[in-house]
């Protein structure tokens, strides 16, 4: 443990209700310290802190993070507003406190402000670092229920004006504007500030729909959505998310966009499917399932790690026809070449699709980062592509909706190999149908459909070239 970490004391169960309520907040302001200060990543930091926590203090706690980071330009812009000065220097355990506090005061309605405040500032008492600046918490938390700060004008910088006021950082809000307009890029933004769905694939391996259905509502998971494939639920509710159903490998939380993806590959039973980029495994046991025990699944990855990660998914829902290989998509596959019927790259991307459950990458991602991860892609799609065998498929996905990484790789790839071409007839499919757009290309965004902002495409080569 840092330094830094010892510095904000872990938060756990406590026998009364009101320090409980104290220890989810302080919970979910040590997770936001560790994000700003560390580098760490959202999810992973509240996997790791929620078990300790009641169903409900845990879905504040996921509110609490989420929503805060989701909205930290505009809480950042109103606090410097507040404070009178820049917030570079304010201390950052205090100024993490200040926004989750902030973010409660303004967008979440059932706490009494009186409370917010006061817990902000027993918050910063109970952190070292902090203490000294509970006053200054205290006086800005005050001030916060007394007055707003004014939006920019939207008549002298229209984009100066979105970027406050949907949160998102100047330069993604320009691309946003420059790739779907002003009214679809004020939508977009307005979705990526939503909560996700909370989005599971059932293994329909392990039974059918309707088996494992019942065995979670039993578990006492709550249906909202049936979703589009018959693998998909979407839950309205989910109090133990690690229940017996879970264990038994019954189902495995993945985005509908993701598993649409698979889909898109469509492999036929018994065959044999190369997964690129595999980690952490969700597509690559999709696969698993949809080609069944004759067939075979090989998950390639650089990330060790991650690896491992996909042989426990892989452990915890039976699937016993992947293989693992570690190796790097940038210098070459492993395989023979032309020697592979279907072929999934999943590459590695900006992940601007996901701004939902991933909203700290709004602040990490610089404005190169788009072209600088196309080149990296495109790379990956020569290497991966050079093991479909003739007839053979291989679909090109990215969560993320920048052009660069979608079909502005495609479309340099299929200017440099003739023998490839778009698949057009997966718009057959009746799950994908209204998501595949003129070209073939699979695009979805949060704020048309509600699902993960994906681009895929299915390239073919050709039996004769």
């Amino acid at each position: 443990m840092s330094e830094d970490q010892a510095k904000i004391p872990p938060a756990g169960r406590s026998s009364s209700r009101t320090d409980e309520g104290l220890a989810s907040r302080t919970a979910a302001a040590e997770i936001l310290y560790r994000v700003d200060q560390e580098s760490g990543y959202a999810d992973v930091l509240l996997g790791g802190r929620l078990p300790d926590f009641a169903p409900a203090d845990r879905r504040l706690i996921t509110r609490l993070v989420l929503g805060t980071l989701a909205w930290r330009g505009r809480l950042d812009y109103e606090l410097a507003h507040l404070t009178g000065r820049k917030l570079e220097g304010i201390q950052p355990a205090a100024l993490a406190i200040m926004r989750m506090g902030l973010f409660q005061l303004r967008f979440l309605d059932r706490v009494p402000q009186h409370a917010v405040v006061d817990t902000a500032v027993s918050i910063a008492k109970r952190i070292p670092e902090a203490r000294k600046a509970s006053g200054f918490v205290n006086a800005v938390m005050r001030r916060a229920t007394r007055e707003t700060a004014p939006m920019p004008a939207r008549e002298r910088n229209e984009k100066s004006y979105l970027a406050v006021m949907y949160s998102h950082p100047r330069w993604m809000v320009e691309r946003f504007v420059d790739w779907f307009g002003v009214a679809n890029a004020e939508r977009l933004m307005t979705a990526n500030n939503d909560a996700a769905p909370n989005v599971i694939r059932l293994n329909l391996a392990r039974g059918s729909r309707a088996e494992i259905i019942e065995k979670l509502n039993a578990d006492g998971f709550e249906i909202g959505a049936p979703g589009r494939a018959p693998e998909t639920i979407v839950l309205s509710s989910a109090p133990h998310f690690e229940s017996r159903a879970y264990r038994d490998g019954l189902f495995h939380a993945q985005s509908e966009a993701s598993q649409m993806v698979a889909r898109m590959l469509a492999p036929r039973a018994g065959a044999t499917v190369v997964d690129c980029a595999a980690a952490p495994g969700g597509k690559a046991t999709h696969l698993a399932e949809m080609v069944g025990e004759r067939g075979r699944v090989i998950a390639v990855d650089l990330n060790l790690g991650g690896l491992r990660n996909a042989r426990g998914l892989a452990r915890r829902l039976r699937h016993r026809n992947v293989e693992f290989v570690c190796a790097d998509l940038t210098a070459a596959v492993p395989l023979a070449p032309s020697s592979i019927e279907v072929v999934l790259l999943d590459a590695p991307c900006t992940g601007i699709g996901t701004l939902r459950e991933h909203p700290e990458i709004k602040w990490r991602l610089k404005p190169g980062d788009p072209a600088r991860m196309a080149a990296i892609q495109s790379l990956m799609l020569e290497h991966a592509a050079a093991i479909v065998r003739r007839a053979g498929a291989i679909v090109y996905s990215v969560c993320s909706i920048a052009p660069e990484e979608g079909e502005g790789v495609v479309d340099g790839f299929l200017a440099r190999h003739g023998d490839f071409e778009i698949d057009r007839a997966v718009a057959a499919d009746g799950v994908l149908k209204d998501v595949i757009d003129a070209r073939g290309f699979m695009k979805t965004r949060p704020d048309v459909g509600g699902l993960d902002g994906f681009f895929a495409a299915r390239l073919v080569r050709r039996r004769f070239a």
